[in-house]
């Protein structure tokens, strides 16, 4: 009994891993290397509790800590790309780059200033390609002094620990469903959910990752269909039972 288990979680894992691996090869193949610009925000200590506009709460709490960054309105596509993860170097400045890369999740917008030219200062005006960093990132690729630095990034698929997460809020007549700790290409396009007496409903994205349905499910078990940017879909049944209540949190199968 045991050598088998042992077996077929050797066979689960294996299956994971070329799964990535594949996923890996498809984001090389379609988002190589390209060029933008980096800057940072906040200071060393690194403290991110403020939800952004991916509607992630506590960054730390939800897996993502520091290792995040927000992005300027052409790569940001109005929060479809919330959750994707990214590999940067610096580039381009023999001044400022330090050797390495660093890999980062979209978590924030980084808003453009109209009122300021785009080379004067407006870095995440359209159409500039712009990643605003945490600090304690920001200066493994450069020192803080640089300000902005030139950096190559490219799409790689995110690591996550568990399944990915549901935490639903909202009230009796309409439920609001944050999507987070998302593997695989990290950012979903799609959501459905289903109650134990329906069948599957589509859900719409309210802003971010949060999605929402104004089906009364209480007193049903949910389960969730969620779709990736590659058009991967997984299932999770039943992940929430007949007693949830709004706030609490949920987790169901992950991609892979």
């Amino acid at each position: 009994m045991g050598f088998s288990c042992y077996i077929v979680g050797f066979i689960t894992m294996m299956a994971f891993f070329f799964s990535v691996l594949i996923e890996a090869k498809i984001l090389a193949k379609t988002h190589p290397w390209m060029p933008a610009q980096a800057t940072f925000y906040g200071d060393m200590s690194g403290q991110e509790t403020m939800q952004g506009a991916c509607g992630y709460g506590n960054l730390s709490r939800q897996g993502y800590g520091l290792e995040t960054t927000a992005l300027s309105t052409t790569l940001f596509n109005n929060g479809l790309t919330c959750g994707a993860c990214y590999e940067l170097k610096c580039f381009n400045s023999s001044q400022w780059c330090i050797p390495g890369t660093i890999r980062v999740t979209a978590t924030n917008f980084c808003p453009p200033n109209w009122d300021i030219p785009s080379d004067n200062g407006g870095w995440c005006n359209p159409p500039r390609k712009h990643f605003d960093l945490s600090m304690p990132m920001f200066v493994q690729i450069a020192p803080y002094e640089a300000g902005i630095v030139p950096v190559l990034y490219r799409r790689v698929p995110c690591f996550k620990q568990g399944g990915i997460k549901f935490e639903i809020k909202g009230n009796p007549y309409w439920i609001l469903v944050l999507v987070y700790n998302v593997a695989g290409v990290g950012n979903i396009i799609d959501v459905k959910i289903k109650g134990s007496n329906t069948g599957w409903i589509k859900m719409s994205r309210n802003w971010g990752q949060n999605w929402q349905t104004f089906t009364r499910l209480q007193g049903q078990s949910l389960s969730f269909q969620v779709t990736s940017q590659t058009g991967t879909m997984v299932q999770s049944d039943s992940v929430a039972p007949s007693n949830w209540q709004f706030g609490q949190t949920f987790e169901g199968r992950q991609f892979g």
